[in-house]
């Protein structure tokens, strides 16, 4: 089978512009929605590797998507998301997203027909400099139209 090749998109940067800070109450709000005793401490819940990297990053989902050439629409599906932490995240403090778009892999697939393979890496950088996170997330992106 023959398709023509995705978008050049690796290198794309995915750097922030706003700092995002993980507000303590919407902490609390979000650990008892998965009955998680909230820190008192200030240690946000861990998910927030994923929730402060999506929205910090400099583009949205449906502009992250239209940087390959996809429209959101179509419906783009996680595959993957790994994270390395290097310290705890903390509410309060205004942390800066940076990253970039890795990889557009085009493959054929028994059920999706043609697809986009999207991996992109964001940090998630601490107040003094320092990466708190590092997360590498893979999204399958169906090309409904190439099928």
């Amino acid at each position: 089978m023959s398709f023509p090749p995705p978008p050049d998109v690796a290198g794309t940067s995915l750097d922030g512009t706003e700092p995002y800070v993980i507000d303590a109450d919407e902490n609390r709000r979000l650990c008892a929605s998965v009955n998680a005793v909230p820190d008192p401490g200030g240690d946000a819940h861990p998910i927030y590797y994923y929730i402060a990297t999506q929205v910090g990053m400099g583009k949205t989902v449906a502009g992250l998507c239209a940087a390959c050439d996809f429209d959101v629409e179509d419906g783009p599906m996680m595959g993957s998301s790994q994270v390395e932490f290097a310290s705890a995240l903390r509410t309060g403090l205004p942390y800066r997203v940076n990253g970039e778009i890795v990889s557009l892999n085009r493959k054929a697939s028994r059920k999706l027909g043609v697809m986009d393979v999207l991996e992109y890496r964001l940090r998630l950088i601490d107040p003094g400099g320092g990466t708190a996170l590092e997360t590498t997330n893979v999204w399958v992106l169906p090309r409904k139209e190439l099928a």
